[in-house]
């Protein structure tokens, strides 16, 4: 797949903005905060439906207006797709497809689908569980769109549960909401875990490839016992937890069982990454994450956007390999860099200025 054309209204720092884009490479230059960031943000919108650098909508809208815009015309194999957002500050967003308005924006997941490459990766590595857990549910809904719906459904479930842990509501009020927590929970892990046997074997591979010295492996650390990849032993895990810490959450007033606690550990040889791994160590862990997440959707037949967002400054030489070749082989890849240096040589394409939230396109 690859996006056509791309239109910003009101988004960030653009009040309009038109783009046409091609295949193979695209490359954005300018100064940091000059709103090269802001163009690959809106692109991962509508892949994700939320930004990897806000945990609102809000910031998204430019200051003094009510609502944002984004449009792309999205190239598949067998047809062409017209995406259109409204991001609105102070209600629900809207959304259409060949501009017929859609009931819920769940049936926008999967039209656009990007993997997305930046400096913030080596939160992967370093930051909070959090991270981890964003990264492998955007790989699961990437793959399965459906499952989108079911984490929204899962995080709404926990919010209202939590509102009545918080009042100390008793067992009967909240044994709805422990089968809602379980039963979209238990999904949640089972496809996690799915992913993750073919995911596993790919990472290692990758990082073998990048540093040989020592081995990379990923395990999931679950709030529940044996997590599995069977619906009814996951939903009975859950719901048995929650009995045991029945007590603590009242305390707290929060779920403390369930995939929002779980986490994936990252080892190489028999040291956790976090805390133990080098820098270069760190940049190889995240790079392969990474890339490994793009060879999984490229073995089963997707060819998504690849979005490399200010990262060659970054690499060493040898890794600034590593995301060559895959800009040479991805269908669309959109590049953004500070100084034009930072650009391997290798890397030719259309190149667009950026520069006080103007695009032009060089010659």
């Amino acid at each position: 797949m690859h996006l056509s054309h791309l239109s910003l209204k009101n988004f960030r720092s653009y009040s309009e903005l038109d783009l046409p884009l091609s295949k193979g490479i695209t490359v954005f230059l300018g100064r940091n905060g000059e709103g090269k960031t802001n163009i690959v943000e809106a692109v991962m919108y509508m892949a994700f439906l939320s930004s990897h650098r806000t945990a609102g909508d809000q910031p998204l809208v430019k200051l003094g207006e009510s609502s944002a815009y984004t449009r792309a015309k999205v190239q598949h194999p067998d047809r062409e797709i017209l995406v259109e957002l409204e991001i609105n500050a102070d209600k629900a967003n809207r959304a259409r497809i060949n501009q017929n308005p859609v009931r819920s924006q769940k049936e926008l997941f999967g039209l656009v689908q990007c993997i997305y490459f930046s400096p913030e990766d080596l939160d992967l590595v370093r930051g909070d569980p959090s991270e981890r857990r964003r990264f492998i549910d955007q790989i699961v809904t990437l793959r399965s769109p459906r499952l989108a719906g079911v984490i929204t459904d899962y995080e709404r479930a926990v919010r209202q549960r939590n509102a009545l842990l918080k009042t100390r509501s008793n067992n009967s009020s909240l044994e709805s909401w422990d089968q809602q927590v379980a039963k979209f929970g238990a999904e949640i892990i089972a496809a996690r875990i799915t992913l993750l046997e073919e995911f596993t074997p790919l990472f290692t591979k990758i990082y073998a490839n990048i540093s040989p010295e020592k081995p990379a492996s990923i395990k999931y650390k679950s709030s529940i016992e044996n997590p599995s990849t069977v619906l009814q032993e996951n939903y009975d895990s859950i719901i048995q937890k929650m009995s045991e810490l029945r007590g603590q959450e009242l305390e707290r007033g929060l779920t403390l069982v369930g995939p929002h606690r779980d986490d994936l550990l990252l080892h190489l040889g028999n040291h956790l990454v976090k805390g133990y791994a080098s820098h270069g160590e760190s940049w190889s862990i995240a790079l392969s994450l990474k890339l490994a997440a793009y060879e999984l959707l490229i073995n089963e037949g997707s060819k998504p956007i690849l979005i490399l967002d200010d990262v060659f400054s970054e690499l060493d030489e040898e890794r600034r390999e590593q995301l060559v070749s895959l800009a040479k082989s991805a269908e669309q890849t959109i590049i953004t860099v500070a100084v034009e240096s930072d650009l391997p040589k290798d890397l030719q394409g259309s190149t667009y200025i950026v520069k006080n939230g103007s695009v032009k396109i060089v010659p």
